[in-house]
């Protein structure tokens, strides 16, 4: 990667705007039941509420506490694959970008969804939603501001009827 992709780009720079004051490591809860039987996509299995263990979700879906951050996904373009408009993204700044990764990029100082691949050369490229291939060793106003490493997907709709 280049010395300018290298780099980061602190929050504060970034978004002057949105500069939230968190607590970086909150409080881990015990954790919710984690039952021992996996739930079957297709054909049933016997029902058994045998609790494996319990499961924090802190601890499930963060490596690095001090550098993960939650963002809300707006807009569709990336739909087909899995990452849909509402959806909460768990992006970690410590983690490296491999090749298939979703990162959240900032291009000319504005966040944006990318998926990291390699182009016919085997250079690095980011493919963002509208399809546009950028490669990350040239000189663009470009930083790879984190790793995209859940997507928490709601299912249920968006208002309960009554």
């Amino acid at each position: 990667m280049g010395a300018a992709v290298a780099e980061t780009l602190s929050l504060k720079a970034c978004c002057p705007s949105w500069t939230p004051e968190l607590d970086p490591t909150p409080p881990v809860a015990s954790g919710w039941p984690l039952l021992a039987t996996p739930v079957p996509a297709g054909f049933p299995a016997p029902a058994d509420e045998q609790v494996e263990r319990h499961l924090s979700l802190d601890e499930h879906l963060i490596r690095h506490p001090e550098a993960t951050f939650f963002m809300r996904v707006q807009g569709d373009e990336l739909r087909d694959q899995g990452i849909h408009d509402g959806d909460l993204l768990v992006v970690d700044r410590a983690a490296a970008p491999s090749t298939g990764s979703v990162v959240v990029a900032v291009i000319d100082g504005q966040f944006r969804l990318a998926r990291v691949a390699r182009d016919a050369q085997g250079q690095r490229v980011l493919h963002t939603a509208t399809g546009a291939a950028l490669r990350l060793d040239r000189a663009l106003d470009l930083t790879l501001w984190g790793v995209v490493r859940w997507s928490i997907h709601r299912l249920w709709p968006r208002r309960l009827s009554s």
